[in-house]
């Protein structure tokens, strides 16, 4: 029996329906909440909790770096509107909140995108490095996320210069698939960010020192075969050390991927292989 299509698959119209329908809803929850949206920003916090870097232009498989070049501008431009925002006890970071709509007319270009596991190109493409970096900061962090979405599902492109594990990555699309995080702490936190030639930067800063330290590992990463296609295995763990101590005070797996690899086998190395 045929499968019947959603109402945002019919056709282009449909879809483009479906999306301002949830983009109304999102605005409507946003308008009604009484979430306490992180807005405020300042100079920075005198203690560095985490930091780290992305290269902007990666050669993701047959993808044209044209694409990678109007990402840098779309990444430049969004970086402004989050650099030094602070987030207070009990207060929610919104990335979209923040960063707002990508448009044309605010300068955005047509970035590097990710639509049903295929590799596609929009207004504004390319956001989804700038909330992977954000959440890479708070996992070294005890902020609670609380909206996460991820590319389930799929290896989309080869290993060039990996530094994340494979399973860390987040998906975004305005602003109804947004990336939050709550402070449900008693220190108030601080988001840095801003681009280089080169990279996206970013720094996880706070009010205070904190007292346990977070790591996050990479454990049973294996690519296996099964009914001719292959998958990209692996487990992300977190452990939370204490300061003090030096002793493990939590270990937890945080996700878990089984992802069909979308690109030739002969880039799958040969010593990741297990049958």
């Amino acid at each position: 029996m045929k499968k019947r299509r959603l109402f945002c698959e019919i056709s282009p119209l449909t879809y483009a329906i479906s999306v301002q329908k949830m983009r109304f809803i999102r605005h409507v929850k946003n308008i009604f909440t009484l979430t306490r949206f992180a807005k405020t920003k300042a100079d920075d916090l005198p203690v560095l909790v985490y930091k780290h870097k992305s290269l902007i232009r990666r050669k993701l498989g047959d993808v044209d770096m044209g694409l990678q070049e109007n990402k840098a501008v779309n990444l430049s431009l969004a970086a402004p509107k989050i650099r030094g925002v602070i987030i207070r006890p009990k207060e929610v970071f919104s990335f979209w909140k923040l960063v707002g709509s990508c448009s044309r007319h605010k300068g955005y270009r047509a970035g590097l995108t990710i639509s049903a596991g295929k590799a596609a190109s929009d207004i504004g493409g390319g956001m989804c490095q700038f909330t992977n970096l954000i959440h890479w900061l708070v996992l070294h962090s005890p902020l609670t996320i609380i909206e996460h979405h991820h590319h389930d599902g799929y290896d989309m492109f080869p290993d060039y210069g990996r530094v994340v594990p494979f399973g860390c990555g987040t998906s975004i699309m305005y602003n109804y698939l947004d990336y939050r995080f709550r402070n449900d702490t008693d220190t108030t936190f601080q988001i840095v960010v801003y681009t280089s030639g080169t990279h996206l930067c970013g720094d996880l800063r706070a009010s205070g020192a904190l007292a346990c330290s977070y790591h996050i590992v990479e454990e049973d990463a294996h690519f296996a075969k099964l009914d001719d296609v292959y998958y990209r295995n692996n487990k992300i763990v977190r452990q939370v050390i204490d300061k003090e101590t030096g002793n493990e005070i939590e270990r937890k797996i945080i996700k878990q991927s089984h992802a069909r690899v979308m690109y030739d086998e002969k880039f799958i190395p040969d010593e990741a292989m297990r049958t």
